[in-house]
């Protein structure tokens, strides 16, 4: 049984997921660690901040792992409460958030995904959540393909995920997007690499996993790179070109992210991509459906790669 721990109940701090390897985003995450992906010339890790922020939240923990370093200059603009938990030994989504135990203060804390864009409504799982009392409150989208959560007649408790419990199949998908009170991570066991899903499935059978679907505003997952090129052309416009990048009189730029400091040279011809900051793009190129993220000079025909 779970024993309440006094706490105020309002959520006003946020938990960002940064530790993950970026395994279905290689070779882009052997250059930067996922959330510091960008994303219309911000790390999608800044994305989910600005949202948390909309939101009342101005405190956040982001735990680190693959190339931990990379998050030291990471500091956007007006959020100075940032504390970073790195992790030499990946301890997974429940063994990360145990970890941030001390930094939680005793407060409930709002767990997101770093992988993820969103606009969901975020003041309204808050909201939810404290009016619920239930230890842990998800965040559920009702369409997509990864359909494990089951919810009761009420739509407000889980019932099943992934029918582990053999009550019933899901009909909605988790948004890697909930509310934590302090008194759930009685259920995680301290120094383990292990998940959340076991610790959501003990309060699913003590009828204790709070649930509120948002299906208002975006969610996208950025996991791979067929999602990451489907959310620029998703949300941009017909191009995004920065400020800083400097392109070519003659360049013909189609339907493409164009990042800070990067050259586009005159003559190239860049459509349906994405160039990061500082990518350098030769007269010669001739790119479709590509994204620049090295340093080198990219030249020739070249269509559905990454460079």
């Amino acid at each position: 049984m779970l024993v309440p721990i006094r706490h105020t109940g309002r959520v006003k701090q946020a938990f960002i997921l940064g530790a993950g390897l970026g395994t279905r985003l290689r070779p882009l995450t052997d250059r930067l660690p996922k959330p510091l992906v960008p994303l219309f010339h911000r790390p999608l890790a800044e994305w989910a901040m600005r949202a948390c922020e909309k939101a009342g939240i101005s405190r956040f923990a982001i735990n680190t792992h693959h190339l931990s370093e990379k998050w030291q200059d990471f500091q956007p603009e007006g959020l100075e409460d940032i504390t970073l938990f790195h992790e030499p030994v990946l301890l997974e989504t429940g063994g990360g958030l145990k970890n941030i135990a001390g930094w939680m203060g005793g407060e409930s804390v709002l767990v997101h995904n770093g992988d993820i864009f969103s606009t969901l409504p975020l003041d309204r799982l808050i909201a939810a959540h404290e009016a619920s009392g239930l230890p842990v409150t998800l965040a559920l989208r009702s369409e997509g393909s990864a359909n494990h959560i089951a919810l009761d007649e009420t739509g407000t408790k889980v019932t099943d995920i992934r029918r582990m419990l053999g009550v019933s199949d899901g009909s909605h998908v988790f948004s890697g997007i909930y509310c934590v009170n302090p008194e759930f991570l009685k259920l995680i066991p301290a120094n383990e690499k292990v998940s959340v899903i076991p610790a959501f499935l003990e309060l699913t059978k003590q009828g204790k996993l709070g649930a509120i679907v948002l299906d208002e505003g975006v969610w996208l997952d950025l996991g791979d790179r067929d999602f990451y090129l489907k959310a620029h052309r998703e949300l941009g416009l017909d191009a995004e070109i920065h400020p800083e990048a400097k392109i070519g009189a003659g360049a013909v730029i189609e339907k493409s992210v164009i990042g800070p400091g990067a050259i586009v040279e005159d003559g190239a011809i860049v459509k349906h991509s994405v160039i990061w900051p500082g990518g350098r793009v030769s007269a010669t190129a001739d790119l479709e459906g590509c994204i620049v993220f090295s340093d080198r000079v990219v030249a020739g025909r070249q269509a559905e790669v990454d460079l």
